[in-house]
């Protein structure tokens, strides 16, 4: 052995050893039952970050399974990422000078195809060096046609089966990433910011965002708020445009907030919009959602045009007299989970799917056992709060990347209703109905070839609206046009373990339901719930029986990893300076279950010094047989009685560690069980067992070299999953050529 380890000369040659020996590849055998843990996918054309470290825990699980003989599969993926991947892209666009909107779809989509494959590579390899042992033979892209094509017959069958509908909603929308999103995709931040108090004539108003009073409908009250009893059904004045709307009462109306007097937005704030739908009131908008800008036909001319914030701010200065006073408010605001821009509610017509009904067998497998938490305690009751007061899930999105709703819409009889946006061979861009667009002599055909965007509205009045046609493709009589909203990328996800499985009849029939399911606990609702909802629908069977929930890594001081903060801890750095596996150690060890994960230089310093020390005793082993002229018998159990109380002693704390540590394996207790064989190793079998017999070694003592091995061996088993490159490069030293690699070696028994 060399006389340090150099964890840059090993690693690669022993992960191409593992590769090329077959050994991440699991062979079906029915008489078994298998081990299965599907990668939560990683952005393809994302850099590793610590979060992807973290699969570590995967490795550790799967790598014991494939020890302990059980056909192990891991299989690996990689996400197209949707609004996350088009947002970076339109980022390195708007440095060029160039939008998102100077592209039809086609030419913008191929662009960012490009640009991920360029880049989609580099999470895999990272993967690699992190020593990650997944069947690469199996690797899965969200965007391969037949993972698409399942997704899409997913969707058809949803909608057949009266679970997708196509409404009016207000909805959660983003004017720099230009979609709606979900609830769930949704930060909320508190900010401070102003309430301002409105002169509104007879009464008294207070809100934040006096830009919408061109919106106003209504001023509601509590009905019981006597202050306000004599006006009900009188009318209130907007100033600025002095419009008079009526004072209404709605229980909602919080007494104690502002003046008790609310200005009713119902296209402008999600509590708004519910009070006008009970009430029956008209609704206006005063603020194009696409361009962010104030508009529409009751903004005084001043403000058409003006953003959001600049409109409030000269709209401020404006109300002269009729702004009664201004107070600090510390509230909480919705902002983009992308960019962190505040989030617009807009009405628009968007794609959802029920899930109520989705979410009963989903319930039911967590209370009856068929799907198990981990950790139970934190996690259980989080999962069972969200699935019981689900809301249906909007699940279409306003960007290129991503597939294409199988929606088509009739253009007979409705080229005056469908809203096309879209770029002609001279790069011009055109906007307007199809009518418009045909009385310019534009084929529906040319329409299509360059299209951006379609917009086709909702009516209450059903006879209003178009024919709509969910299918492959479209219908072979009358002229159609597709939808161009793509689906959201969880919903994709969310079928990941039934589409990627069925790729291969034999794989879905052996390997589903997977075995556990390790995630970080932030996507218990955006992927864990969706997968059993969608698995169960799918299938009749849960997606896996197991969810592992892990924390996130934090520096030393407890704070959240950010670029702001100057805390990040780059995860191939590490490896760059101390290797892989001290990474992976410093990742588990003195983790507790649930709790966030503290990471640091210093405590994967300190693992690269464990990762010497296991190579040290590698070769104190080797110099004290190097010279021995036969080869050490192997250690026999049944001479134990023969032993010194030392050599007995070893053993039995060696047998006990065994148990202890494939106990805590199983219970998913992994820190634990890395603590426990750290301490043992450098403390009890290192600094004691070995400085103590030393002298035996040296004469060439075989019993005693016949338990240095046996003892050490098992430890190297024991560390395998943990610290896989160290130990087989090590095992691969010191045992027979002929022997097994460690990756494959039988897990250790007492």
């Amino acid at each position: 052995m060399e006389k340090t380890y150099s964890p840059n000369t090993i690693e690669g040659t022993i992960y191409s050893l593992w590769d090329k020996g077959g050994y991440f590849t699991p062979r079906i055998d029915k008489t078994k039952k298998p081990f299965t843990i599907i990668l939560p996918l990683p952005n393809a054309s994302d850099p590793m970050h610590m979060g992807h470290a973290l699969f570590t825990v995967e490795d550790i699980m799967v790598r014991f399974h494939r020890m302990k003989g059980d056909p192990t599969l891991w299989l690996p993926g990689g996400d197209h990422a949707g609004i996350e991947t088009q947002f970076v892209f339109e980022k390195k666009l708007a440095k060029e000078g160039k939008s998102r909107f100077d592209f039809d779809r086609e030419t913008l989509y191929a662009m960012i195809s490009e640009f991920v494959d360029t880049n989609k590579n580099i999470n895999r390899d990272q993967m690699k060096r992190l020593g990650f042992s997944m069947d690469w033979t199996r690797y899965h892209y969200s965007l391969e046609p037949a993972i698409v094509q399942r997704v899409i017959e997913t969707f058809i069958k949803l909608y057949k089966e009266g679970y997708v509908y196509r409404s009016v909603r207000m909805v959660n929308y983003c004017v720099k990433c230009g979609t709606a999103f979900s609830d769930l995709e949704v930060n909320h931040e508190e900010r401070d910011d102003f309430l301002y108090y409105l002169d509104y004539g007879p009464i008294r108003i207070a809100t934040a965002r006096p830009e919408t009073i061109f919106a106003d409908v209504a001023v509601a009250v509590h009905p019981q708020d006597k202050r306000y009893a004599s006006l009900i059904g009188k009318n209130a004045t907007v100033p600025l445009i002095e419009k008079g709307i009526p004072i209404i009462t709605d229980e909602s109306i919080q007494i104690d907030f502002g003046t008790g007097a609310l200005k009713v937005t119902p296209a402008h704030a999600p509590e708004d919009y519910e009070i006008g739908l009970q009430h029956h009131l008209p609704i206006a908008s005063c603020i194009n959602y696409k361009t962010g800008r104030l508009e529409g036909p009751d903004v005084p001319e001043k403000y058409r045009g003006m953003k959001i914030l600049a409109a409030r701010k000269q709209i401020v200065e404006d109300l002269g007299a009729r702004l009664l006073e201004t107070k600090p408010l510390h509230h909480t605001v919705s902002t983009c989970y992308r960019c962190g821009s505040l989030i617009e509610p807009v009405l628009l017509p968007q794609w959802f799917i029920k899930t109520k009904d989705l979410a009963k067998p989903a319930i039911e497998a967590v209370k009856t056992g068929k799907t198990k938490i981990v950790p139970l305690e934190r996690f259980e009751k989080l999962y069972f709060d969200w699935m019981d007061n689900i809301k249906d899930w909007n699940v279409s999105r306003q960007i290129v990347w991503g597939p294409r709703l199988p929606v088509w819409y009739r253009v007979d009889g409705n080229e005056d209703r469908i809203w096309v946006t879209f770029i002609d061979e001279t790069k011009k861009l055109h906007q307007g109905t199809i009518q418009q667009h045909a009385s310019q002599n534009i084929s529906i055909e040319t329409m299509e070839h360059g299209v951006q965007q379609i917009e086709v509205p909702l009516s209450e009045d059903t006879t209003k609206n178009p024919e709509i046609f969910v299918g492959v493709e479209r219908p072979k009589s009358g002229v159609w046009i597709q939808e161009t909203d793509t689906f959201d990328t969880w919903f994709l996800s969310g079928q990941w373990p039934v589409s990627t499985l069925k790729t291969k009849e034999a794989d879905f029939a052996y390997f589903y339901p997977t075995s556990v399911l390790d995630t970080l606990w932030d996507i218990l609702f955006f992927w864990v719930a969706r997968m059993m909802m969608l698995g169960i629908y799918l299938t009749g069977n849960v997606p896996f029986e197991v969810v592992h929930l892990h924390s996130r890594v934090v520096d030393n001081q407890g704070r959240k990893m950010s670029k702001s903060k100057g805390n990040v801890v780059n995860p191939i750095e590490m490896v760059d300076k101390y290797g892989a596996d001290a990474l992976r150690m410093a990742l588990v060890f003195g983790a507790a279950p649930g709790s966030d994960i503290v990471m640091s230089e210093d405590k994967v310093r300190g693992m690269r010094n464990f990762a010497n020390k296991l190579w040290n005793i590698g070769r104190l082993y080797l110099l004290n047989t190097e010279r021995m002229q036969g080869a050490i018998p192997p250690f026999n159990p049944s001479i134990h009685e023969k032993l010194s109380s030392q050599d007995q002693e070893i053993i039995e704390n060696t047998h006990a560690l065994i148990t202890t540590v494939t106990d805590e394996i199983e219970r998913y207790r992994f820190s634990d069980a890395a603590q426990a064989t750290y301490e043992f190793t450098w403390h009890v079998f290192a600094d004691k067992y070995l400085e103590e017999n030393k002298e035996r070694f040296q004469l060439g003592d075989t019993s005693a070299l016949s338990v240095y091995r046996y003892v050490f061996l098992v430890l190297l088993k024991l560390l395998h999953p943990f610290m896989p490159f160290v130990t087989e490069a090590i095992w691969q030293q010191i045992t027979e050529k002929h022997q097994e690699p460690l990756i494959i070696s039988p897990w250790p028994t007492v």
